[in-house]
């Protein structure tokens, strides 16, 4: 099971603010458990900390802006996208001003400081979402869209088109986010010339030049306009007649764009708040759209908060009916359990078939058979004791037995035809022979009852 990961210490990045020109110092700090990311004001009374989702986002008309009050940080997509795709679930971000430092203009310097400081592996489990179905989200007016599909991990295809001769149609994909630091990180921010003069009265990138993004001139002005853009940005006079690139340094990629607009939605898919394992195709992305996105997604993980364990009926089960006789010492009509298809060294996955000729429906009910939620939680409690069973040797020779039962919800009748799917899990390590442990079952995708429950262990005579 894969675990969450915070910095192994913290560092420190300055450099001037996009859009303010402000010099500016951001630090990313190690942060507990469950933390997720959160940046911290230091420069305002009483610190104020913005938690970095997407329901905080208040402005992303060029960059991503999160808000809590009256404080304000933007340009943030570039320190979390290097966060995100390296791993990182726990970071606390401090910033002495209303945004990051632009730094080049990519994730570049993020990335190095992440492995100069070292990654620290956490206790508590990393909980991804897994994307199970099609989820969709278009914008009809600018055509703009974005598709997540399952898969067995985070990848992103990002397709863009500009009208523009330099610009036109470019996309760029990012198969393992373990090449991240050498495929995308690098990819700079880019604006067109004929959209800086707009920025400018705008009151916006104050800290621009051809440092910290791609300059694109695919549309001729005047030399004496270009002239004042040159001493706005404090770089040499170009020839207005030769279109093309502004910048010296040349592209590290011919898609360098595309692979910045990926960059990009992982930056603020970072603001989900949970890893995700599924695919994203998006068509014409930019930080308005990816935040809608971000906002849908968080509604479907609300909705869907508690996952059904991925099971397939054709699979050959860990534990069959037999070697579930051997541990526990149910018999009919009492043994709830049919098989285990999934057991790690602190959960278990079993499944229970819900047929009509189970005993108890002749009387609960004959016109309307419903499973007792008394026997739902039984066969929870099995699932449970064949977990803590499997930790230990010579398991034929202990029994399970019940303390406690807390937190019982049944959320959904159960009735014939239906499969049970138990997911059970230690909530912290067996001592004394004492065990808690929480389970949720499922039908399909649907959450229909859950319990916390204590049990002991007990040496049989």
């Amino acid at each position: 099971m894969s675990k969450q990961k915070t910095l192994k210490g913290s560092f420190s990045l300055f450099g001037k603010g996009l859009h303010t020109g402000l010099s500016l110092t951001v630090t990313f700090h190690p942060a507990p458990e469950n933390h997720g990311y959160k940046i911290q004001r230091i420069d305002m009374e009483d610190q104020p900390v913005i938690e970095a989702i997407a329901e905080n986002v208040v402005d992303t008309s060029r960059g991503t802006v999160v808000a809590r009050g009256d404080a304000r940080c933007s340009t943030i997509e570039h320190g979390l996208a290097a966060l995100y795709a390296m791993g990182i679930d726990n970071c606390l971000i401090t910033v002495n001003g209303p945004e990051f430092p632009i730094l080049d203009g990519s994730s570049k310097i993020y990335v190095e400081n992440i492995r100069r400081v070292g990654i620290e592996v956490q206790n508590a489990p990393k909980d991804f979402y897994v994307i199970k179905k099609k989820i969709e989200f278009r914008d009809e007016e600018t055509g703009s869209s974005i598709i997540i599909l399952p898969d067995e991990q985070f990848s992103i295809t990002a397709m863009i088109s500009f009208d523009s001769q330099f610009l036109n149609s470019q996309f760029a994909t990012l198969d393992n986010m373990e090449d991240f630091a050498d495929e995308i990180a690098s990819a700079r921010t880019f604006v067109f010339v004929r959209e800086i003069e707009p920025l400018l009265r705008a009151g916006l990138i104050k800290g621009g030049d051809l440092d910290n993004a791609i300059v694109i001139y695919e549309r001729q002005i005047s030399q004496e306009d270009l002239d004042k853009l040159a001493d706005y940005m404090k770089v040499e006079y170009k020839d207005a007649t030769k279109l093309g690139y502004l910048n010296d340094k040349p592209l590290v990629w011919r898609n360098e764009p595309a692979r910045h607009k990926l960059l990009d939605i992982i930056g603020d898919m970072a603001l989900i708040g949970r890893p995700i394992k599924g695919r994203i195709i998006a068509t014409r992305p930019g930080h308005t759209i990816n935040n809608k996105f971000a906002r849908q997604m968080r509604r479907e993980i609300r909705a869907h908060e508690i996952q059904a364990p991925d099971y397939d009926c054709s699979d050959a089960p860990l534990m069959d009916v037999n070697r579930i006789r051997e541990l526990l010492p149910h018999r009919y009509p009492m043994q709830l359990v049919d098989k285990v298809v999934e057991i790690g060294s602190n959960y278990i996955v079993a499944v229970k078939n819900v047929t009509s000729n189970e005993e108890f429906f002749q009387g609960h009910f004959p016109q309307e058979p419903v499973m007792p939620g008394v026997l739902q939680i039984e066969a929870m409690a099995q699932a449970g004791g064949l977990l803590v069973l499997n930790s230990v040797e010579e398991p034929e020779r202990w029994s399970t037995y019940f303390l406690r039962i807390d937190g019982v919800k049944f959320r959904r009748k159960v009735v014939p035809g239906d499969t049970l799917l138990f997911k059970v899990e230690l909530m912290a390590p067996i001592r004394h022979g004492i065990s808690t442990m929480r389970g949720f079952a499922f039908v399909g995708e649907t959450v229909v009852m859950e319990a916390t429950f204590t049990a002991q262990i007990v040496k049989n005579k």
